[in-house]
């Protein structure tokens, strides 16, 4: 028997429905229950492939190559599994699917509809996850807020599940504001958001109650009468400084004893300590390291994210907490270098340096300045992807003498293409094919025995995630070598260089894949690792 987990959510967008759904699945894992998690989004992109960054936070990458929202990215590290590709469903996929079945005849002749024609789709890819997986439970957060358009026949699908059987238990996430000029705790977004949940033939389970401060009785009692749910099953879920602290907070509340009553389930015995141990350690670290990620995704209108960064923000979490210190992180605009290249000292305040990945023109001199500063002033560096794309193109300038040396991502026209695109890569972008054609997942490198990075992680082989259509030219690598870079990683054929460093500087390597990706909390990336050892040093 598999159980549903349905969580949706209210009010306004963002409130941490991805947290929520990983923090559920990590109590039940505390009590021996095995699980995974759908992410649903309603928009009609295929995948997130083709979104920016400021759209909806990073693209997550998964180990079989695909482009998810970044929700399934918290899946990943609160449940410390792979997750593929397959549990990320959106409209496009599912209309795509529909419109190719009617185009084989499979209907037979019938009208095509809405319901139950693209209800149906949805409901067999939420149970084909649960037939492939075997697991007890498979939690699906539909992306959006209820009352939105575009969610609407995810949520019927979801109720016609619970209709035709299915054992399914829904849980909305609401947003409690509290009004400065008020003082008080305000219900009546969520009774709004219940309303239009019901209106939909949902009843809730549970309401997980976003408020910056937690719940009290008074507003637990209100919201349980007029959501027409009992009060215990009204959760807090107040601000916490630490993400890895809500599935304590849950269970505190016995949100996993009521989940597994209502479904006449044993209550067994739960193992948390190793999770609350951490992160009660965690609260004790007072000795900081200040990281800079040097990005170009940071301003969205008048506003600052750090979304377009979560998995290497977690990353360095992760590095940072496994080294007994606290992360202290700096958001710094690569084009802030282009237009006032005197705060490029700043750099030097700063513990270490990460370039991240990027796609695109803007800001790509003032990341190449960054990296140049960080090289030339011995700080720890880590280049991610684009990152190490740009520590080539700078070495192979200012070491090297390669006079206008570039990417031709960037320049076309370079006279020293020491970045270029994977071969197969060019037919495919005359094509105007950009939807999941680039180098994708998760791939092997062979790694040099002696070097910084062989040392890092111990091994010979490697295989870390990738998303780009560029590597470093063939035809430099000999020219970069003598200059002094080290490539001490490549593709199993030689053709592609995966990692490289330099040996005489404190810490400068850089990696064409994404390590960021397959950090966890209590295990944390070798790279990241290796970063901050050195930046604490």
């Amino acid at each position: 028997m598999v159980y549903y987990i349905i969580v949706t959510g209210g009010v306004i967008s963002g409130l941490g429905k991805g947290i929520t759904t990983a923090s559920i699945g990590k109590i039940l894992q505390f009590h021996g229950y095995e699980v995974t998690a759908i992410k649903i989004d309603p928009y009609i992109n295929f995948d997130a492939g083709t979104l920016r960054p400021t759209e909806h936070g990073e693209v997550w990458v998964t180990e079989d190559g695909g482009e998810i929202d970044q929700d399934l990215g918290h899946y990943e590290r609160f449940l410390d599994k792979n997750i593929p590709k397959s549990h990320n469903i959106t409209t496009g996929q599912v209309y795509y699917a529909v419109i190719e079945k009617e185009r084989r005849g499979e209907y037979l002749g019938k009208t095509v509809q809405p319901i139950p024609h693209i209800t149906d789709e949805i409901k067999e890819r939420i149970r084909k996850v649960a037939r492939k997986e075997k697991v007890d439970f498979v939690l699906v957060e539909i992306g959006g807020t209820v009352g939105d358009y575009e969610n609407i026949l995810f949520l019927e699908a979801v109720r016609q599940m619970k209709l035709e059987g299915e054992k399914v238990i829904f849980v909305h996430v609401t947003y409690v504001p509290s009004p400065s000029t008020l003082g008080e705790q305000k219900t009546k977004p969520t009774q709004h958001s219940v309303k239009l949940l019901r209106e939909i033939g949902i009843q809730p389970d549970f309401i997980i109650a976003r408020s910056e401060k937690p719940l009290d009785k008074i507003r637990r009692e209100k919201i349980a009468l007029f959501c027409n749910v009992h009060e215990e099953d009204v959760i807090s879920d107040q601000d916490l400084e630490n993400i890895y602290e809500v599935p304590i907070l849950f269970e505190e509340q016995g949100l996993s004893r009521k989940i597994l009553e209502k479904l006449g389930l044993e209550k067994r015995e739960c193992r948390m300590q190793e999770w609350k141990r951490f992160v009660e350690e965690v609260k004790s670290f007072s000795e900081p390291v200040k990281i800079g990620i040097v990005g170009k995704y940071f301003d969205i209108g008048s506003c600052k994210l750090s979304d377009s960064y979560i998995s290497v923000i977690e990353a360095i979490k992760h590095a940072a907490w496994a080294n007994r210190l606290k992360p202290e992180i700096a958001w710094i605009d690569s084009k802030t270098f282009e237009k006032c290249p005197e705060k490029l000292k700043e750099l030097s305040d700063l513990d270490g340096v990460i370039v991240p990945g990027g796609f695109g023109l803007t800001g790509i001199e003032g990341k190449i300045r960054a990296i140049k500063y960080c090289r030339e002033h011995n700080i720890p560096f880590l280049g991610l992807c684009l990152g190490m794309q740009l520590a080539v193109v700078e070495f192979a300038r200012n070491v090297c003498n390669l006079k206008d040396a570039n990417s031709v991502e960037i320049d076309e026209n370079t006279p020293h293409p020491v970045v270029s695109f994977i071969p197969e890569q060019a037919k495919i972008l005359h094509e105007s094919r950009y939807g999941a054609t680039m180098r994708l997942g998760a791939y092997p490198a062979r790694l040099k025995r002696g070097t910084l990075v062989y040392r890092l992680y111990g091994k010979d082989i490697v295989y870390e995630r990738h998303r780009h259509r560029y590597e470093v030219n063939p035809d430099y690598v000999d020219v970069l070598e003598k200059g002094g870079i080290v490539f001490s990683g490549k593709s199993l054929d030689g053709l592609l260089m995966e990692f490289m460093e330099l040996p005489d500087h404190k810490f400068f390597v850089a990696t064409q894949a994404h390590p960021e990706f397959k950090s966890r909390p209590m295990k944390p990336s070798p790279l990241f690792d290796g970063l901050i050892k050195a930046a604490r040093r």
